[in-house]
């Protein structure tokens, strides 16, 4: 089972990896960061999600780049594995802060070509929209790089249809990825998930379990536990089933810093929830 991030040549497997957990605060040391890339890449996960400001701070950009880099020559999977990351974002005493600046994009960008070891990314996203500048001047900066050869495909992250449209205006997109998980739908209510697959744009939600404190949630909830039972799958296999019913464009994209954790989300593909019991998971968004 294979999916198409359309316009870009790839076709990989459904479930991504949100390599952000092996770079944070609450890291996995260096050997265990590494069997949690090895079991992705040994299951057939050809996506890996990654952005130079998963790290510590400002001191430490490009960790996560770097980690990914490394393993993947260690595992000799160079070039098999689609690594898309992002720009736009600063870590001064390691807060999120979003810088969109031209120039700020630039030097962010080729610092990633730097990590990565590639002289092209094949995916560069802008990680937020500044509101100081608006799109338009990040975006046109992201223009410029792949024009030089820098970038090959251009996403967006954490942005609405209206800023989508905006951009679709000036430049092919190929991927949005927003924060969407069954507690956060309002991408779904909101017509942007939808839209995407109209546009043959890959929506590619992060934190699709509930991030590092949401899934919390999941694990509490009655119906989950139900779906659980009913299927023989762990809780995290349904929420990740659920994305997959609800278009062919989805990519989730879990977190993981546990080898057992990327193992558990990538047989997700193999469920096939009924449509009466992806209705009722659709419902939880009334609840919310």
């Amino acid at each position: 089972m294979y999916r198409e991030i359309n316009g870009t040549g790839w076709r990989v497997p459904p479930i991504g990896l949100g390599a952000m957990p092996l770079s944070i605060q609450g890291r996995p040391d260096p050997g265990q960061a590494f069997e949690v890339i090895r079991t992705f890449l040994d299951a057939g996960g050809g996506l890996i999600d990654t952005a130079n400001v998963y790290c510590l701070d400002d001191a430490d950009i490009g960790h996560n780049e770097r980690l990914i880099a490394q393993a993947l020559d260690h595992f000799g999977q160079r070039g098999l594995a689609l690594v898309a990351t992002k720009g736009g974002l600063r870590r001064p005493q390691g807060d999120w802060v979003v810088d969109g600046d031209p120039a700020f994009l630039r030097r962010s960008c080729e610092q990633s070509l730097q990590a990565l070891g590639v002289e092209r990314i094949a995916l560069y996203q802008l990680h937020a929209v500044d509101t100081r500048l608006g799109l338009l001047p990040s975006l046109e900066a992201l223009v410029r790089l792949k024009e030089e050869g820098k970038i090959e495909h251009i996403g967006l992250s954490n942005v609405d249809r209206d800023l989508l449209e905006q951009a679709l205006a000036h430049t092919p997109i190929v991927s949005v990825q927003n924060r969407c998980n069954p507690f956060e739908q309002h991408d779904f209510t909101s017509g942007l998930v939808d839209f995407c697959r109209e546009r043959q744009i890959a929506y590619l939600p992060h934190s699709p379990v509930g991030g590092h404190r949401g899934h919390q949630r999941l694990g509490q909830n009655a119906l989950f536990g139900q779906l659980a039972e009913k299927y023989g799958a762990t809780r995290y296999q349904i929420a990740l089933a659920w994305f997959l019913a609800k278009g062919e464009h989805i990519l989730p994209i879990p977190g993981a810093s546990k080898p057992a954790s990327i193992a558990d989300s990538l047989r997700a593909p193999a469920l096939r929830l009924d449509a009466a019991d992806v209705s009722a998971i659709d419902r939880l968004r009334e609840a919310v």
